[in-house]
């Protein structure tokens, strides 16, 4: 509107006054929130209340309505956690398993003797440790191999030929310098430490080994490719649960056919939810399109997802289940506490929403300390959080038509309510989980390594990475240290014959006894 042909009416200039000042208010909120996420604290940590809505037990239908009038005020009752044990603060000993080197500090001849004239006797001793470095050594393994012939006929009546020696046993990458052992090494500081093959390179150059990164790339390529029948045995692993966690994030890969180098690619994170075989699968894909429902499209049981709107197509398979995420309905409203004091001092919308999912969050807590059984959680969750649930509902609806459709609270509003159906399924299944966090903290590893490795070279290294990720990430979740499980892997490889060997080498399988306490190389 042009500022010089205002209207002399009051009431219509009163209109454009509220009008301008409610889009002043939605610019000075995203400004207030570019400015939080450049120069603000990224954490969502919150003290929890002790305190939560009564037991009262509501029919599970009544969860996606608010809470009805007539209904009985809901008493107030405290959590009690039990409890436990805190570690002791101070200074962490230094493990047992680490080698000692004893330096004995004794006091000269001339002070063992006591003022009286008699020899002091030793009663004891004091001992202080100190952990020390000592920069990695390489080895250079000599294989050598008798030869042998004969001095009788020299050959000439043997059909083997004149001269006999003994075999090279089967190698993982045949005829080169490199052992299982540096392969898992560089994988494991790539993937694991997140340091790009140039730094490695220059880390190799001060041990006197010249070693280039195209040298460390074939290596990893080769890698890939003989522990590819691994992925479809991941794949199979996935599907089988009746549980299945899903995210995506970002990627950039250079020389994709037809894409320009600073296309967007995507990995996407699938977590089988098996507590005694759990499995993480990466997926290199160019697209955040329907992924998701392809790879799922014969899955059978739970999906759990966030708000993205590619996933909604899965809830409407027939036998499969989708769950929402709790945490990024908490994410939206903790984002309005960070931006509003008076919300935050006063006890707004949002801070009564974060309240009542702190007290989710509590009886979470108090399940886990209880090592309750699935069942048991499920009728927990009908009898305690139900409630909760329905009184967050209420507000939301009480709140949407009170608020600013474009402002912080309005769209947190929203986007709680648009997701509601899926986030409160989670009280369908003791095994279930408010969150999806289990595969958040999955795909955790790959975002820090992003921000050193940057980009993949093309979509075989993806793919590359992605098998090597799937791996390193299962091994984790199960309990394997990375680089020892690796060896084993690369050095058992070149024995497998059968789909049931290939099968016993998988993280969540393998036998832990078998795999010998490598000496870890510092990284």
């Amino acid at each position: 509107m042009d500022i010089r042909k205002l209207p002399d009416d009051i009431d219509t200039l009163k209109e454009i006054i509220l009008d301008y000042d409610g889009q002043i208010s939605v610019l000075q909120q995203k400004l207030d929130s570019l400015l939080k996420a450049i120069y603000g604290p990224s954490s969502e940590k919150r003290k929890l209340q002790t305190v939560m809505n009564g037991p009262n037990l509501l029919d599970f239908a009544d969860i996606s309505h608010p809470a009805r009038k007539e209904d009985p005020p809901v008493q107030i009752e405290t959590i009690t956690v039990p409890e436990h044990k805190r570690k002791k603060r101070g200074r962490k000993p230094i493990p047992a398993d680490i080698p000692r080197k004893e330096i004995i500090h004794d006091l000269p001849e001339d002070e063992k003797v006591c003022a009286c004239g008699t020899t002091l006797s030793p009663i004891g001793k004091v001992v202080s440790e100190k952990l020390d470095y000592i920069p990695p050594k390489l080895l250079a393994e000599q294989h050598i191999r008798i030869k042998y012939a004969c001095k009788g006929c020299e050959g000439v009546d043997s059909d083997q030929g004149a001269v006999k020696v003994a075999p090279m046993p089967a190698q993982f990458i045949p005829q080169g310098i490199v052992t299982p052992g540096l392969v898992a090494h560089i994988l494991t500081a790539k993937f694991v430490d997140g340091l790009p093959f140039y730094r490695q390179e220059k880390q190799f150059k001060r041990l006197g080994i010249e070693l280039s990164r195209s040298t460390m790339v074939s290596w990893a390529m080769f890698a890939a490719r003989k522990c590819k029948p691994l992925i479809n045995l991941f794949k199979q692993e996935v599907l089988a649960n009746n549980i299945i966690n899903i995210d995506e994030t970002t990627v950039q890969v250079l020389k994709e056919p037809g894409r320009s180098d600073t296309s967007k690619s995507y990995m996407w994170v699938f977590l089988g939810n098996d507590p005694e075989h759990r499995v993480v699968l990466y997926d290199y894909q160019t697209s955040r399109g329907a992924r998701a429902l392809e790879f799922l499209k014969d899955h059978k049981g739970y999906i759990q997802t966030d708000g993205y709107a590619a996933y909604n197509e899965l809830g409407s398979c027939p036998d499969i289940i989708h769950v929402g995420c709790l945490t990024h309905v908490r994410r939206k409203f903790m984002d309005v506490i960070k931006l509003s004091k008076r919300d935050k001092k006063k006890g707004g919308t949002a801070q009564s929403i974060l309240d009542l999912i702190g007290q989710l969050y509590l009886l979470e807590r108090q399940f886990v300390a209880e090592k309750l059984e699935p069942d048991r959680i499920k009728d927990e969750r009908h009898q305690k959080s139900v409630p909760i649930l329905n009184k967050i509902k209420s507000t939301l609806d009480e709140r949407k038509n009170t608020s600013p459709p474009k402002s912080k609270i309005g769209s947190a509003i929203n986007y709680a309510l648009g997701q509601w159906d899926r986030v409160v399924r989670y009280v369908l299944d003791g095994r279930l989980r408010p969150d999806n966090n289990l595969v958040e903290n999955a795909i955790r590893p790959f975002a820090v390594g992003r921000k050193n490795w940057l980009f993949h070279g093309s979509p075989n290294g993806a793919e590359a990475g992605a098998l090597f990720y799937s791996l390193i990430e299962t091994a984790k979740l199960n309990g394997l240290e990375p680089y020892a499980y690796l060896r084993y892997l690369f050095e058992s490889l070149p024995l497998v014959k059968t789909e049931a060997d290939l099968r016993k080498l998988l993280p969540q399988y393998i036998d832990k006894s078998l795999i010998p306490a490598y000496e870890i190389p510092n990284r």
